[in-house]
């Protein structure tokens, strides 16, 4: 019998339970599960009073060196009482663990566990709170970098235009869509505005809602270096496709902006941005899907393709009639 070499495994959730428990000195009465599989893996590890979360990154995903600015940023952070789940030690003192899978080497990071709930339709005042924890996290690495990725034209849409070209013809209507938004996305339109350390991915499926409405963001896999005005327009681009009601829609964003506001202002050459910058990341996720289809989109096709970028498309237009109406008034 011939014995092939895999690309992807899933680790067994008993087998890594009893590693981590060995490794971070826990009782054998801590149980490991998995809890998802995707871009890295997650499990739990819980007891009857206590829960961590277990990450296994995929094998050649992250570098160890970015693993450990992931960690170093999240230090930062949790040290300044900002309400994130953190990375936690081993019994040597150590926030990485090595493990030799089918397919290589994979890392494992046990971090804090975010109490709460996932909320995908959220109250004007969750809404509230998520911009002033946003806020704070941009306060804090204002002009700060990070030894990651910086978010910028080239990561954002041509990196991704690339890697789409992998699978779709350039003739078809979504490329030339994408095409015609890279020329049009010049890095200087974000020169002067803020910059510092950006999440990339906050939205609700990163983040725990407790019923007191204390928020805790996890998930910094794709944390690094841009124009903060990125993360704005993403959690704005997200709420929208959540909120079919764009009345709600408009309420919704405006709490979330006043929550940021009052911490941190945000000026008139950002606000405008928005559009953008939700659109770019949005581009920017769907060259990720390509890059990484098996095991990130296995429904990558013509049809994806076009529900994506309609998604797009009517997001800029909203704001494009928006603009419209805001300025005959």
């Amino acid at each position: 019998m011939t014995t092939f070499p895999v690309t992807a495994s899933t680790i067994s959730a008993k087998e890594l339970g009893e590693f981590a428990k060995e490794k971070y000195g826990l009782n054998n009465n801590f149980n490991c599960k998995l809890f998802r599989t995707g871009m890295n893996h997650t499990y739990f590890l819980s007891n009857n009073e206590t829960k961590y979360v277990l990450r296994v990154y995929s094998h050649n995903w992250r570098s160890k060196s970015e693993i450990i600015e992931e960690i170093e940023l999240l230090k930062l952070l949790s040290e300044n009482n900002l309400s994130v789940s953190f990375p936690i030690k081993d019994k040597k003192g150590d926030f990485i663990q090595e493990i030799n899978a089918p397919e290589g080497n994979r890392y494992v990071v046990l971090f804090s566990f975010a109490e709460g709930r996932k909320i995908r339709f959220m109250d004007n005042e969750t809404c509230f709170e998520i911009g002033s924890l946003m806020a704070k996290i941009h306060n804090l690495t204002l002009n700060k970098t990070i030894d990651r990725v910086s978010y910028n034209k080239k990561s954002l849409i041509e990196i991704p235009y690339e890697q789409l070209k992998q699978f779709f013809s350039e003739k078809l209507p979504e490329m030339k869509f994408i095409k015609e938004f890279r020329e049009s996305f010049l890095n200087s339109d974000f020169d002067y505005i803020q910059h510092g350390v950006v999440h990339m991915d906050i939205w609700y499926d990163n983040m725990a809602v407790t019923d007191e409405k204390e928020i805790t963001i996890f998930d910094f896999d794709f944390c690094g270096n841009g124009r903060q005005i990125l993360d704005v327009g993403y959690f704005c681009k997200q709420l929208f496709l959540i909120e079919s009601d764009k009345n709600q829609y408009e309420i919704k964003a405006q709490s979330f902006l006043k929550g940021y506001q009052k911490i941190k202002k945000l000026s008139d050459k950002e606000l405008k941005l928005i559009p953008k910058a939700g659109a770019s990341i949005f581009i920017f996720y769907l060259g990720i899907q390509a890059q990484r289809f098996d095991w990130s989109n296995i429904f990558l096709s013509e049809n994806y393709l076009k529900m994506f970028i309609d998604r797009i498309k009517s997001w800029i237009e909203y704001y494009e009639k928006k603009e419209i109406t805001e300025a005959n008034n």
